[in-house]
């Protein structure tokens, strides 16, 4: 693989992300709704959609570091990378990268907003199901 081909790789891999991640953020958005609306099967679907999408993301951010790694050896980062290109490019990429952080970070409060409905759900249908473990709290 030359490093051209790399970088192609490299880009390529950013624009997929850059698609996925909006998808991401609606699978999320779905699968709150169908945890304030209890609805399991959906959940479930919609649990399955979330992690083939998240285990490809995965695979390209893997790759996406081997590539860095390939054309800037073992602690290169990406703004590194992006350093290769011409200024236009650059400046695209770059700004590329920084939309895709914050993407990252919303579907990262995305994510933890539905983990805490879903643990708050679980733990009051325990309390429901199984009682309170002290009604009285000792004197």
């Amino acid at each position: 693989m030359t490093r051209q081909d790399a970088m192609r790789l490299l880009l390529a891999g950013i624009a997929d992300d850059l698609l996925a991640y909006p998808a991401l953020s609606a699978l999320l958005e779905q699968q709150f709704d169908a945890a304030v609306r209890h609805r399991g099967p959906q959940l479930t679907s919609v649990a399955e959609e979330i992690s083939a999408l998240v285990d490809r993301m995965l695979a390209r951010r893997t790759q996406r570091v081997a590539l860095v790694q390939r054309l800037l050896g073992p602690t290169a980062t990406m703004m590194q990378a992006f350093a290769l290109l011409k200024n236009a490019a650059r400046e695209r990429m770059e700004a590329d990268w920084k939309t895709l952080e914050q993407m990252v970070i919303e579907c990262k409060r995305l994510g933890k907003r539905n983990s805490d409905l879903l643990v708050e759900q679980y733990s009051i249908m325990q309390r429901v199901l199984h009682g309170e473990e002290q009604i009285y709290a000792p004197a």
